[in-house]
């Protein structure tokens, strides 16, 4: 089974940055969509931040000007970086894609928490 692998999470101070890394096997090159996903305890997984071929990104709610999301095709990696994080930025982030094997293909997370 496919499997994307992220990295970069930990703790971080209310207002710091972290930029957050997803490896992405090269079979699934090219890609359609990649997204960053959060969920949080307690709470159904949200759409943070979404990558696709056909426009810009879109951000959730309030993360736009704070979020982005980029891909990097020469490294097959996605990136998401995190400025101004806030107390309700924490969760487990989720990266997918959509690319060769024409489904979403996930990873298993990594922790993101911040502290006020």
């Amino acid at each position: 089974q496919v499997r994307l692998v992220e990295s970069g999470g930990g703790l971080v101070q209310t207002g710091g940055s972290l930029t957050l890394s997803c490896a992405v096997p090269g079979s699934l090159f090219p890609l359609t969509a990649a997204e960053w996903n959060r969920q949080s305890p307690g709470n159904q997984r949200e759409l943070v931040a979404k990558s696709t071929s056909e426009g810009p990104p879109v951000y959730g709610d309030s993360l736009k000007g704070r979020f982005t999301i980029s891909v990097d095709n020469a490294k097959n990696v996605v990136y998401l970086k995190m400025t101004s994080v806030k107390p309700e930025n924490t969760g487990v982030y989720y990266c997918a894609v959509y690319g060769t094997e024409r489904r979403y293909c996930w990873g298993r997370g990594t922790q993101v928490t911040v502290s006020s």
